[in-house]
């Protein structure tokens, strides 16, 4: 099937009242188990690729992203490419010549107007190339002369008046905000402000995305999605489900030396992992 946009993804669902399932790639094994997964849920999914993902790849794009692109034109579902979570320039002005139809641009480290300056820069670049592109927002200004929250520290949240005036000013096409999760969490015991959240869907009028997802617990994506999240990104639930499964076959196997064996028990871990995560949020 040939490849769709992230925005068409993405603007679908909003209109929809669903969301997206966005999944953080690193090997060939995620590519497939990603497509698989979405296949057995028969709905449409998205390849992430991160900017640790391509510093883990010795910095080179191109080798993930062709990948990529090849499993997703054989797919039986809709698939679309996105960079995510770039603060590197010189890999944005990478993304449209290597197929991604969509980049998120991570300036929420920077102090709000720095922030707003970069993430307009990379705006109006990306707009020019014809790419969708994602922004993030979370506790900006600190207090009492302390430094800005990330916006997936504990406590970070994004506030709805700045939130309204970023997305004005930066002409993003879809906002990550803080609402509670925090990436790379290995237990599923993050709570959500739903009521922060439904402030937010009210106050903007782009799609909002949820990243941090793994450590979400299902009944909490479900209202999630109901309160206006219409993107949901996934990345180490899927290295949980690979790296136990590897773990549990080689204990079992400890005379295993073909990689092939335990790769191909690893990715089956992700496809059911995806499955699982797409039907909860369908």
């Amino acid at each position: 099937m040939p490849l769709v946009t992230t925005g068409e993804l993405v603007t679908r669902a909003a209109a929809a009242h669903s969301a997206v399932p966005s999944f953080n790639i690193i090997t060939l094994e995620h590519v497939e188990a990603v497509v698989a997964g979405a296949e057995a849920a028969e709905a449409p999914v998205v390849l992430q690729v991160s900017e640790n993902a391509v510093k883990f790849r010795y910095g080179r794009l191109l080798p993930l992203a062709r990948a990529a692109l090849a499993v997703a034109e054989r797919a039986v579902v809709e698939v679309a490419l996105h960079l995510d979570h770039v603060q590197s320039d010189d890999l944005l002005r990478q993304a449209a010549d290597a197929g991604f139809s969509s980049v998120m641009y991570d300036a929420a480290r920077l102090p709000y107007e720095r922030n707003l300056a970069a993430t307009r820069a990379a705006a109006d670049w990306a707009h020019a190339q014809g790419l969708w592109i994602e922004a993030e927002l979370g506790q900006v200004g600190g207090k009492a002369g302390q430094p800005a929250l990330d916006a997936h520290a504990p406590g970070a949240r994004t506030d709805p008046d700045q939130a309204r005036a970023f997305v004005a000013d930066s002409g993003v096409d879809a906002l990550a905000v803080a609402v509670g999760s925090t990436h790379a969490m290995t237990t599923r015991t993050a709570a959500l402000d739903h009521t922060l959240l439904k402030r937010l869907s009210a106050a903007l009028d782009v799609p909002l995305v949820l990243h941090g997802s793994s450590g979400v617990p299902d009944d909490e994506l479900v209202a999630a999605v109901a309160g206006g999240i219409s993107k949901v990104n996934v990345g180490t639930a899927l290295n949980i489900a690979m790296t136990g499964a590897i773990r549990d076959f080689l204990a079992a196997h400890p005379e295993a030396v073909d990689s092939r064996k335990y790769l191909g028990v690893g990715r089956e871990a992700m496809v059911q992992a995806v499955t699982g995560i797409i039907r909860t949020l369908n």
